[in-house]
Formats: C-alpha cells, sequence, structure tokens
C-alpha cells in the first residue's frame, strides 16, 4: 500500500478467514480477498461471504455492535485480491459516484499468446436470461466495456498479462478475452474446461482512489499469486 498514513495490520489471528486487512480507518476497510470466497451473500450462502465476515470483524464479535460495513464494488467469487469496503454511507456514496474515475489494475494468465501485446478492447456488454455477459455492437441495449491490456510474459500456452480496467462492468475481463479465443485461464463460465488449472488466474492488483473524507489518493497493492508465474514454466 503507497500511503503517507502509518497503519498496522492486526495479528493474523485476528483477521477473517480468506481475508487479509490491507488498510482501515473509520471510512474504509480495504482487504485482500482469496480466490472462492464470494463478496456477498447469494441465496443459497449467506455466511461464506467476505461481507459477512468483514461486519463480524468490525463489530469485534459483539452482534449487539452498531459497527458496520457498506458494499461499494464486487469481485467475482473466484476472482482474488484488492476489495474496499465502506465504513460509513457518505463513504460508499462519495466512492461510489467517483468509482469510474479510480485506477483499477488487474494480472491475469490467459490461454495462448496475443498478436498485438499492448491493446484495448472495446465492447457494449449486455447480459442474457441465464446471467452471462456478451458483447453487442447496439450502444443503446449495452453498457460501454473498456479493457487496457499488456503482456508481460508469455510461455507456449499461456500469457501473464497486466490489465487496466478502464470501465468496471459485470465479468468485463473475462468476456473481453473469452471472445478474443483467449481466455482467462481456469475460466469455467466463459472459456473451456481445462484439466489440471487450479483456480480462475484473474487478481485484482491494485486500485488507486481519493479517500472518502481526506479526499488524499491512496493506492493498495497485493502481489500476483505465485501459482500465474507457475502455470507459464509449465511445458
Amino acid at each position: 500500500m503507497k500511503s503517507p498514513n502509518k497503519f498496522k495490520a492486526p495479528p493474523k489471528r485476528f483477521q477473517p478467514k480468506g481475508l487479509t486487512v490491507l488498510y482501515e480507518d473509520q471510512d474504509i476497510l480495504v482487504v485482500d480477498k482469496s480466490s472462492g470466497l464470494l463478496t456477498v451473500g447469494t441465496d443459497s450462502e449467506k455466511a461464506k461471504t467476505a461481507y459477512f465476515r468483514l461486519t463480524d470483524y468490525v463489530r469485534r464479535g459483539n452482534p449487539k455492535s452498531r459497527n458496520r460495513i457498506f458494499i461499494v464494488h464486487r469481485l467475482d467469487k473466484d476472482t482474488s485480491g484488492v476489495l474496499v469496503f465502506a465504513k460509513t454511507e457518505k463513504a460508499k456514496r462519495y466512492l461510489q459516484d467517483n468509482w469510474q474515475q479510480f485506477s483499477k489494475k488487474y494480472s491475469a494468465v490467459i490461454v495462448g499468446t496475443l498478436d498485438k501485446k499492448e491493446d484495448t478492447i472495446t465492447s457494449y456488454l449486455a447480459e442474457n436470461s441465464i446471467h452471462k455477459m456478451y458483447s453487442i455492437n447496439n450502444p443503446e441495449k449495452g453498457q460501454l466495456a473498456k479493457t487496457g491490456y499488456t503482456v508481460l510474459q508469455e510461455s507456449k500456452h499461456y500469457s501473464l498479462l497486466e490489465i487496466d480496467l478502464l470501465t468496471g462492468r459485470k465479468n468485463q475481463i473475462r468476456v473481453h478475452f473469452a471472445e478474443m479465443s483467449h481466455p482467462v485461464a481456469g475460466d469455467k463460465k466463459y472459456g473451456e474446461k481445462q484439466k489440471g488449472i487450479k483456480r480462475l488466474t484473474l487478481h485484482a492488483v491494485s486500485i488507486t482512489l481519493s479517500h472518502p473524507h481526506t479526499k488524499q489518493q491512496m493506492t493498495f497493492e497485493t502481489k500476483t499469486p505465485g501459482y500465474f508465474y507457475f502455470l507459464l514454466t509449465e511445458k
């Protein structure tokens, strides 16, 4: 985390399972979410989520506490990385109102190699009846989605990318590369099932935002999982 603010993370035994607290103050709570953990609950799963576990964390185990967190954005269940929550309604509104102006970087391993080693993918995304996103040419029926990328490393079978999420649409990165016939490795929804891939290889590396109270620019960073590099070494 690049910030002049001094923050000491709580000991690991006090951190919620599947989450690492990167930063916390009276307005925001920033964590590194592990792959496989939902951001928020679904009809079938309420407790095994970042939201549930962090709510318990800010209440310090006291169910009568009025402390709470507010959802600012989401990461897919199988995507890991930086996740930001607000601790007040006012902070939530500020972050969401300015979200498109903040810088979000991801790392991903995609299947195959790309002809263009640096480019921006642009399309309009819509959602079908089974909740899968897809690109259309009609701006009146889809939301503008822009994904910038740079190839960092390549192997015979995979490429490691640094991605600039220029807009924040549902499943945007996964859809854009799948439609280029280079799906994110381990993507069972938009790609093909691959033997031996342990997880979706998509990670939210960093977010740079303006603090809702101080308006100070802050960058929160995590490391690209070692597994991403391991995939590129496989023959």
